[in-house]
């Protein structure tokens, strides 16, 4: 509903990849619905999409992706 923003792809072929970004100007679809993280396995035959979990004590209500990075140490 609210499309991606931004995707970072591991070498091992897993996605990262963020929604819900909401900005000024911008044509939200889902304005009040807070912002996501998905990952992906771009290993398998049919990858989709699966929302991660974000750990409690989060604030989710002012979460609004804009980009993403990984960091392999």
């Amino acid at each position: 509903e609210t499309g991606s923003e931004d995707i970072d792809i591991l070498p091992n072929g897993l996605a990262f990849i963020s929604s819900g970004l909401k900005y000024p100007g911008l044509k939200s679809l889902a304005p009040d619905k807070p912002g996501e993280m998905f990952l992906m396995d771009l290993n398998e035959d049919n990858p989709r999409a699966v929302e991660l979990r974000i750990s409690r004590g989060f604030d989710l209500a002012s979460f609004n992706p804009h980009g993403i990075s990984t960091y392999v140490d």
